[in-house]
This record gives C-alpha cells, sequence and structure tokens, in this order.
C-alpha cells in the first residue's frame, strides 16, 4: 500500500506510513493536520486527502483481485503465471482485462459457436496453416450448422471473441482513443424545435477532440443526451485501427487469413470499439466530474468561509411582492425574537406603514443591521429601507437565499421551529446567515446552495463525499462555539458526527452550558478516542481556564502550564503577550511526541487565541438605478458580487434576478488558467457590461480592473 500511494503522491514514505497508521486508528483529517503534524511531516489537509483518497483505491483494487482469483479458483482455471500476473497488478483496467475471458456473461454467438463443436475449427483458422479450407471445414457441417459458411461464421465469432479478450489489442484501441477519439454530435430530429431543446442548441452539430472537450461542455453534452435531444458518437480512424490489429495477428496471405480478417473487422465494430468508445467516454466523463467537484468544492470553501457579522442583533426580512415581506428580529445569537408580515409593494403598497414598521422594530429589538433575501422584490425592498432614517447606525446587507427554501421545509428546520411555518424559518436562515455564513449553511445540502457547476450530473457519491471533506474542513478550520452550535455544526466536528451532536446538545438542554472542555465528556457515548480527535476545535468562551477558547489541544495544557511555570507567569499573563512568546526557547520543550512544529502552533494560539480566520462583513450597495436587466445598456460599470465560479468564468450578481457572466477571456487581458486567480466567491467587484441578450436573458460582461 505505501507504494501504491507513494507512486501516486511522490510524498516521503515516513509520511505516507505515519498517516496510514493514524487512520488505521480513526483520526480525522483536521485533527491528524493540525494535531499531528511530527507524525506527518507537516502534511496539509490536501496532502492528508490525497493519501486517503489512493488508500481507499489501493483497497477496492485488493478486494477485487480477492474476489476474481476466488471465481478463477472455483472455475479451475487459475494456473500461476495468471495468478501472478493479478497479484502483481495495479489498476483496475488492466485487472478487468486479465479477468475478461474468464467472465462469466450472458450468452453470447462465440458461446453458441463452442456449443456447436466449432472452437476446433477457429484454432484450425488462427493456425494459419491450413491450405484448404473448405475442405478441412466441411467435417464440422452436421447438426446445427448446416453448411460450410455456418461452420466458418461460428468460427470467426469464436475468433472475434478471443480478438477482443487480447490485451495488447485492448491496450493499442486505448491508446488510439486517448490520442485520436472525436466526439461528435447530431440532434434528434422530432426534438429540434423543442422548446427545452433551445439551451443546448450549440450542441446540435458539434465535433471536437475527446481528450481536449472542457469538463463543462462534456457534462452539458452528455446531459442534453441523457433529455433525449442529441445522439452522441465517439469515433476513431477505422481503417488505421483495424490494421493495427490486423498487423499484430495476421502472418500469413492466405484462405485463413482472410476468414481471420473478417473476424478482425467483426470484433473491431461487434465489441472492441462500442465497448472501449464507451470506457474512453467515462473515463473522461470522470476526470470532468472531477473538475466541476472540484469547481464546487472551491466555491463551497469561499462560500462557507464567507464574512460573518459576528455576534450581533439583526432584522432580516425576506421580500415579496403579493404574499408581502416576511420580517423576523433576532437576538446576538440568532434566537428568534418577533415576526410579522409587512406589504411595502405592490398590490397592497403600503409603504408608509412598512417604513414605520421596520424603524420601531429597529428601535425595539436595538437592531444593529438589517439583511435583505436577494430574491423577489430585494431591490424595491432594499430602496425602501435605505429611504429610512434610523435613529442610530444600522447597517443593510443584502445575503443569498439560495438554499434558504429547501432548510425552511427540512426537518431540521421544523425541529428548531416547530410552531412556525416555512416563510418565518426562511426569513431567520436569512438573518443568521448575516451572522454566521458557515454555521447556518451547513444545515442546507451543499447542493442546494446553488455554487455548483453541473453539480446533478457527476457522480453524485464522490460529490457528497467531496462536499463533506470541504464543510468539515471549513467548521475544523474555525472552530465552533459548543454552548451555542447547532447540532449540525456539531456534527461537523472531528471526531463527533450526528448522533454524538444530538447527544451533546440534549445534554447541554438538560445541564446547561458546559463551563470546560473536559466536561464535554460527561456526554453520553463521548469516549475518550471522540474527545481527542474533537477537544481543540470546540471553543467554550469565557471559560475558567482560557486555553479552553484556544486552539490549543488539551493534551498539550501541562505543556503550556510547564511553559508559564517556568516563566513565572500564569497564562492569562501569556496570551497576547507577543513580546514575550517571541522569547520563549521552543526547543528546550522538544521531545518525543512534541517537535517545533506544534510548540509553534501553540505559541501563535496563544498571541490571538481562538481567532477567527474569517473577514468581517463588509456593506455593499447596488446600483440603485438598475432593478432590471432591461435598464442595463452596454458600457455601463456596475458594482457587482461573485456569486459563483466555473471553469469557463465567473457569474456576478448586479442587483438584478439575472447574474451576468464575465467569460475567461474577459478576466484579464493576458491567458487566464484559473479563474480563481483572479476571482473570488463573494468578492466585490466593478463590471463593465459588455452584452445583454434579452429574449435569453444573458449578460456579458468584463472586469473592470
Amino acid at each position: 500500500m505505501i507504494k501504491f500511494i507513494k507512486f501516486r503522491t511522490q510524498l516521503p514514505e515516513q509520511s505516507i506510513k505515519n498517516t496510514v497508521q493514524l487512520l488505521n486508528e480513526d483520526c480525522t483529517i483536521p485533527f491528524i493536520s493540525r494535531y499531528r503534524k511530527e507524525h506527518t511531516g507537516n502534511l496539509d489537509e490536501v496532502q492528508i486527502g490525497d493519501i486517503v483518497k489512493y488508500k481507499e483505491q489501493f483497497e477496492a483494487l485488493e478486494k477485487r483481485k480477492v474476489a476474481i482469483l476466488k471465481a478463477l479458483e472455483e472455475q479451475g482455471v487459475l494456473t500461476p503465471e495468471l495468478k501472478q500476473k493479478i497479484e502483481a497488478t495495479q489498476d483496475l483496467t488492466t485487472l478487468e482485462d486479465l479477468y475478461l475471458p474468464f467472465k462469466k456473461s450472458r450468452k453470447t454467438k462465440a458461446e453458441t459457436a463452442r456449443q456447436l463443436g466449432l472452437e476446433p475449427l477457429a484454432k484450425i483458422l488462427m493456425s494459419q496453416n491450413a491450405h484448404d479450407v473448405e475442405s478441412v471445414t466441411m467435417k464440422y457441417v452436421k447438426g446445427e450448422v448446416a453448411s460450410v459458411e455456418d461452420a466458418l461464421e461460428g468460427a470467426r465469432h469464436i475468433i472475434a471473441e478471443w480478438v477482443n479478450e487480447r490485451t495488447d489489442v485492448r491496450n493499442n484501441i486505448r491508446q488510439q482513443l486517448e490520442r485520436f477519439a472525436m466526439i461528435s454530435t447530431k440532434v434528434v430530429k422530432s426534438k429540434k424545435e423543442d422548446e427545452k431543446a433551445q439551451k443546448f442548441r450549440d450542441y446540435f452539430e458539434w465535433e471536437e477532440s475527446l481528450t481536449r472537450i472542457p469538463s463543462h461542455r462534456l457534462l452539458a453534452i452528455l446531459r442534453a443526451e441523457s433529455e433525449g435531444f442529441i445522439k452522441v458518437k465517439i469515433e476513431i480512424d477505422d481503417d488505421k485501427a483495424l490494421s493495427k490489429i490486423e498487423d499484430r495477428i495476421i502472418r500469413s496471405n492466405n484462405a485463413c487469413s482472410e476468414q481471420i480478417q473478417i473476424a478482425i473487422q467483426d470484433a473491431y465494430k461487434r465489441l472492441l470499439l462500442p465497448s472501449l468508445s464507451n470506457e474512453a467516454l467515462q473515463m473522461t466523463k470522470e476526470k470532468a466530474d472531477v473538475s466541476a467537484i472540484s469547481v464546487f468544492a472551491n466555491n463551497l470553501k469561499q462560500l462557507l468561509l464567507g464574512s460573518p457579522l459576528g455576534e450581533k442583533r439583526v432584522l432580516a426580512i425576506d421580500p415579496g411582492f403579493r404574499s408581502g415581506c416576511k420580517v423576523v428580529c433576532l437576538d446576538a445569537q440568532g434566537s428568534l425574537l418577533y415576526n410579522e408580515n409587512i406589504y411595502p409593494h405592490p398590490p397592497k403598497s403600503d409603504a408608509v406603514g412598512a417604513m414605520k414598521k421596520i424603524s420601531s422594530l429597529t428601535e425595539a429589538y436595538q437592531i444593529e443591521a438589517i439583511a435583505i433575501g436577494n430574491g423577489t422584490a430585494s431591490r424595491e425592498t432594499e430602496a425602501l429601507i435605505r429611504k429610512i432614517h434610523f435613529k442610530h447606525d444600522v447597517q443593510v446587507f443584502v445575503v443569498s437565499e439560495a438554499g434558504a427554501s429547501i432548510y425552511s421545509a427540512s426537518k431540521i428546520a421544523r425541529d428548531e421551529f416547530p410552531n412556525y411555518d416555512v416563510t418565518v424559518r426562511g426569513s431567520v436562515s436569512i438573518g443568521r446567515r448575516l451572522q454566521d455564513p458557515l454555521a447556518e449553511l451547513v444545515k442546507i445540502d451543499a447542493k442546494s446552495i446553488g455554487v455548483g457547476q453541473y453539480q446533478h450530473d457527476v457522480d453524485q457519491t464522490k460529490l457528497k463525499k467531496e462536499l463533506d471533506v470541504v464543510v468539515e474542513s471549513c467548521v475544523n478550520a474555525v472552530g465552533v462555539n459548543i454552548n451555542t452550535a447547532s447540532a449540525s455544526l456539531l456534527s461537523y466536528v472531528s471526531g463527533i458526527g450526528p448522533k454524538l451532536a444530538e447527544n451533546i446538545v440534549a445534554y447541554r438542554d438538560e445541564h446547561g452550558a458546559f463551563s470546560s472542555r473536559t466536561a464535554v465528556k460527561k456526554v453520553p457515548r463521548l469516549g475518550g478516542k471522540a474527545f481527542e480527535q474533537s477537544a481543540g476545535f470546540l471553543r467554550i468562551k469565557s471559560a475558567v481556564n482560557p486555553l479552553d477558547d484556544s486552539a490549543v489541544h488539551p493534551e498539550r495544557y501541562d505543556l503550556v502550564k510547564q511553559i508559564t511555570k517556568d516563566l513565572g507567569k500564569s497564562v492569562q499573563d501569556l496570551i497576547g503577550n507577543k513580546e514575550q512568546l517571541q522569547k520563549i526557547d521552543l526547543k528546550k520543550y522538544c521531545s518525543d511526541s512534541v517537535g517545533l512544529l506544534t510548540l509553534q502552533d501553540i505559541i501563535n494560539e496563544l498571541e490571538k487565541p481562538g481567532l477567527d480566520i474569517r473577514e468581517q462583513a463588509k456593506v455593499f450597495t447596488f446600483n440603485q438605478n438598475i432593478k432590471t436587466i432591461s435598464d442595463l445598456q452596454e458600457g455601463q460599470l456596475l458594482p457587482g458580487i461573485v456569486n459563483n465560479i466555473t471553469n469557463f468564468g465567473c457569474f456576478v450578481d448586479v442587483g438584478i434576478k439575472e447574474s451576468g457572466l464575465i467569460h475567461v477571456s474577459n478576466l484579464s487581458d493576458s491567458f487566464v488558467s484559473d479563474v480563481n486567480a483572479h476571482v473570488s466567491l463573494h468578492q466585490q467587484i466593478i463590471v463593465k457590461v459588455l452584452e445583454v441578450d434579452l429574449p435569453r436573458k444573458r449578460i456579458q460582461l468584463k472586469l473592470h480592473k
């Protein structure tokens, strides 16, 4: 396993070995990367994640080898040579090729021919030595084999199967597909005018190199095919491919070789090309999935680590026209204090009454910030709020509603607010997103947050796994206040999971706030391993021991005590005392289990304990004159917020229903290889309007420097 992982990661062997050992001991990626740096050689989360991935690949490969060896043994066909080849195999494709000749499958033409006794004839033809093929074949014309041609056809089916099962032939076709395959599309004529098909009209007639096609385009083409609008074909030069096979197999120029040539053509068209072109398409699809999942994961990370306003009292508004605007007031911890509907817009249009109500609520609940959902009637509601003259400073934010409706109808929301309807829950979610995006967004299925690229078309198991890793990484990077966190947030803390998270919340509800990290051990079923993995990521605000509100792990508390004792100081004296901390001779405290990496982390944490790695939320205002796509004009410069990033560019919210696209070619005057190098999610930018396509509701933008 270690060599397998090393070959694919190029990481130091000892680092891999130690990391695998920690993983086998049920340690999590965040815990290993943060608290076991000496063991791993300071590997980061990405490198440890790669070790996890290739460890799982190796285990899956070994499991498949065991199953194949068992099957071959049961068939009585396992030779020492075949066993050695299987055990030495390092990838699943080669393994399956070795197993192919012995795989029990549905009844084939070759199997039927064998049952008719035609395999000896096939072997004679493959020897390429028979001079009078017809007279040799006559011996096999009997029973259900009615003629020489029937016998030859059956023998050719057997030869075609042999050709298909040859590893060298299959690999040669694979190489040609890898280098020269073209993917082409044709529209299904009966669907050409279908309204739903129009979004795929660019692919009604399309051809491109399979190896060079961008992931987003391939996923769009495959979606169009799955919806029945186009037909997809994978092609290579058939004559060249056939010639390569014939050169490997045909050694003579006689009647036998003619039969073999026909069999090769049959094997290629009926068996090899359909199978291997599908394999090539699937491999390309897997690469596209990896790319799309990576884009989604990167966007999700940026979204989850979005700027929090912090513990401020918030008035949140879920805007609407006919149904009115749902208003909620939240305390600094996000608890619901009040809710009401107001109707400032048509058809009721009580703008004056709505403004008075907002003003009075702001005073009554000492509101410090207002969060407005960015959906229907958002701009009109924002304009209304900005007309109000508040008695004290109130910041106004427009907050993404993506996924809020999913949350408001979820079991999590029903459990939190059993006595309120979905509109109230949705408004609460909008307000809490402003206070702490991470704490609120973890309650929503990541796929529903709206920052992906063809997320419904990729491998859903891989997508969920990758997104869970991202959420776990973000939650543990920030740390969690165990006395205020929801079960959803706690479930992502290293070593905890959903069931323990529920136990923590239940214990907290019954016994009150935790006074220390060690008190967490009283939670039912939270054992030593769970405590070890989670403790460093849990925060106890205003704890007796200030280290409980830091990223210093409890296993190092005694070490910190020793340092403070040597200095004649208390822990409290050292916290934030950068000058004193920098004078400590760390080498003096190195041991077999603690090295300079861990010691430096401890010192950094004591300098700024519990520091939130996220930036503070900033107020942003859209152009108040732009309310619909019709208000846009080419050449305008507008403020906008990046709300999605893809491989082909980024989408920008300019304050209207439709997001505009900055194509990758319009992000810079020079070549752009990575969109994230130029913009980040939720970044506030200035854009230039290049083109407005009103019929298709598409906006082309350029990043303005």
